[in-house]
C-alpha cells in the first residue's frame, strides 16, 4: 500500500501519457535546436562541455519531474552536442539527415515497436520487405538476395562473413554451428591491405584469426591490385572495398569478381558508404559488377542521410545468412511472413527500417542520385579549392573524400588543431601512406558551396598562422 500522501508512479506515468505536456515541452526544444543548426559551431565550445558537469550526481532516490529532466538535457545538452546535422562537420564519414526521415522516425519512437517477428510489429515486416526490394533494384543485386536491418555496417559486416563461414565450411563438409572451429576446416581470408577496421574486428570476433590474413598489397589509392590477389579456391572469403576509407577508391570489381566466381570463392564487398554511387547515373561505374558478390554491407546513416543508426546486411545466399544467425525456442513463433530476426544477430531490434522507408520514398530514385552526386560535387569543390590555397591533395576525388596535406607533418597536425579549434567545421586527421593528412569525408545534404568557402577560409587562417609561428 502507497504512504499516505505518496503518488503511485505508476498513475503518476498514466497521467503524462495523457496531458503530453512533456512531449509538447520536447517539440520546442527540438525546433530550437534544428533552427540553430545550420548557423552554430560545429563544434561544442569549451564552455559547454565544461557545463556538462551539471549531470555528475548519485543516482537520484526520489523520482524526477520530467519537465526538470527535459529542462536540464536541452539547456546543457544541446549545446554540447556534434552539429553533424548541418553543412560543415566533415569529420568521420558521418551523414546530415533527411527532415521526412527525422520525422519519421519520430513518429515510429512513439511506436515503439520490437521488430524480431511479424506478430510482433506487421508494420515493421512490411516496410522491410518492401525496402530490401528496394535495394535490390538499386543496387542491381540478384532477385534471391535478402536483407538484414542492423545497427551499422560494423554489424552487418559480422554477420556478411558469419554467412561466407558457415558456406565454406559446409562446402567442405563441416557445420560450425554444432561443432564450433575447434578441428574446423582452414578457411582463407583474402583482402587488401587498406581493409577497415571494422572487417578485422568480425574476423576476431568470428574465431577467424587477423593472424590468418593472406594480405594484398594495395595501389596508391587504396585500392587491392588485381594482379596481386592470390589464387582463389572454394575455401577463400574474399574481401573487397567499395569506398576507401580515407581515398574513397573503388577497387576493380569486374575482373576480380569473375576470378572469384570461377574459384567458387565466397565474396563479401565492405561498401558503408560507396556502394550507395550504384544509384547515380554519373558514379555508377565505381560499382560496376558488384551484383557478383555473395554478401554486401552498407549504411544508410553515411551517405544516404537516414538518421542514426541504420545499417544493412545484404546476401545472395539466404540459406547461409538465416543458418548463421537463426534463433530458436518455443516461444519464437515464425511464420509465412518476413520474420526480420532471420536475418540479423538480434531479437530485440529497434524499428530503424521506418527512417530508411520514409528516406528511399521521399528521394526516389531521382532524389537519391542528386544526393549522392552533389556530395561528390562538393568534395570535387573542396579539393580545387584548396589546392588553389596552396593545399596538397592526395588522393584522386573519385567520390566524396578528400585527403589534404601541407607542407610538413608538423604543419599538417596544427593546421588541423587550429581548424577544429575554430569550430567553423570539423574535420579528421589521419595517417596515410606515411604521412599526417586532414581528411574531409562529405556527407551531408545540407551541405552547400558557401559552405564548402567558408570552410576553405578555415582552412588558409589556420595555415597562415601556423606557418607565422613555425617558419
Amino acid at each position: 500500500m502507497e504512504e499516505k500522501g505518496k503518488t503511485d508512479i505508476r498513475e503518476r506515468m498514466f497521467r503524462e501519457m495523457k496531458d503530453k505536456s512533456n512531449f509538447n515541452q520536447v517539440k520546442e526544444y527540438a525546433f530550437e535546436y534544428i533552427d540553430r543548426s545550420l548557423a552554430r559551431n560545429v563544434y561544442p565550445t569549451q564552455q559547454a562541455i565544461d557545463d556538462l558537469h551539471v549531470f555528475d550526481e548519485e543516482l537520484p532516490v526520489l523520482s524526477g519531474a520530467p519537465n526538470e529532466i527535459l529542462e536540464k538535457l536541452h539547456q546543457y545538452g544541446s549545446p554540447a552536442t556534434v552539429s553533424q546535422i548541418g553543412g560543415r562537420y566533415f569529420g568521420l564519414v558521418n551523414g546530415g539527415v533527411v527532415p521526412a526521415a527525422l520525422a519519421a522516425k519520430w513518429l515510429s519512437d512513439f511506436w515503439d515497436q520490437n521488430t524480431p517477428l511479424y506478430v510482433t510489429s506487421p508494420i515493421v515486416s512490411k516496410l522491410e520487405s518492401v525496402v530490401e526490394n528496394w535495394l535490390k533494384q538499386l543496387f542491381g543485386l540478384p532477385g534471391e538476395t535478402v536483407a538484414g536491418f542492423v545497427s551499422g555496417t560494423s554489424m552487418a559486416i559480422l554477420c556478411g562473413l558469419a554467412a561466407a563461414r558457415f558456406r565454406v565450411l559446409q562446402r567442405l563438409g563441416w557445420d560450425v554451428n554444432a561443432r564450433g572451429l575447434n578441428g574446423a576446416p582452414k578457411i582463407r581470408i583474402v583482402a587488401g591491405q587498406q581493409t577497415h577496421g571494422t572487417v578485422l574486428k568480425a574476423i576476431s570476433l568470428l574465431g577467424l584469426g587477423k593472424d590468418n590474413i593472406e594480405w594484398v598489397k594495395a595501389d596508391n589509392q587504396g585500392r587491392i591490385i588485381p594482379e596481386k590477389i592470390p589464387a582463389l579456391d572454394d575455401r577463400t572469403i574474399l574481401i573487397l572495398q567499395a569506398g576507401n576509407v580515407n581515398t574513397g577508391s573503388f577497387d576493380d570489381f569486374e575482373p576480380i569478381l569473375e576470378k572469384a566466381k570461377k574459384a567458387n570463392a565466397w565474396v563479401h564487398i565492405d561498401g558503408a558508404f560507396g556502394l550507395w554511387a550504384a544509384g547515380s547515373g554519373n558514379l555508377n561505374h565505381l560499382t560496376k559488377g558488384i551484383e557478383k558478390a555473395n554478401s554486401w554491407s552498407v549504411d544508410g546513416h553515411k551517405t544516404l542521410n537516414t538518421p542514426y543508426d541504420c545499417g544493412i546486411i545484404l546476401c545472395a545466399d539466404s540459406n547461409a545468412l538465416v543458418t548463421a544467425l537463426q534463433a530458436t525456442g518455443s516461444y519464437i513463433v515464425y511464420g509465412d511472413k518476413r520474420d526480420g530476426m532471420l536475418y540479423t544477430p538480434e531479437m530485440s531490434r529497434r524499428a530503424r527500417i521506418v527512417e530508411l522507408w520514409a528516406t528511399m520514398k521521399y528521394l526516389g530514385k531521382q532524389g537519391m542520385d542528386e544526393l549522392v552526386f552533389g556530395l561528390h560535387e562538393r568534395a570535387v569543390q573542396f579539393a580545387r579549392e584548396l589546392e588553389e590555397a596552396g593545399f596538397q591533395i592526395l588522393n584522386d576525388v573519385v567520390f566524396n573524400q578528400v585527403l589534404v596535406a601541407c607542407e610538413n607533418d608538423e604543419i599538417t597536425d596544427k593546421t588541423l588543431d587550429l581548424i577544429q579549434e575554430s569550430r567553423e567545421c570539423w574535420c579528421g586527421g589521419a595517417q596515410y601512406n606515411n604521412r599526417r593528412v586532414i581528411r574531409i569525408s562529405v556527407c551531408s545534404w545540407a551541405t552547400t558551396t558557401d559552405d564548402v568557402a567558408r570552410s576553405v577560409k578555415a582552412f588558409e587562417m589556420a595555415h597562415k598562422e601556423v606557418k607565422s609561428q613555425l617558419l
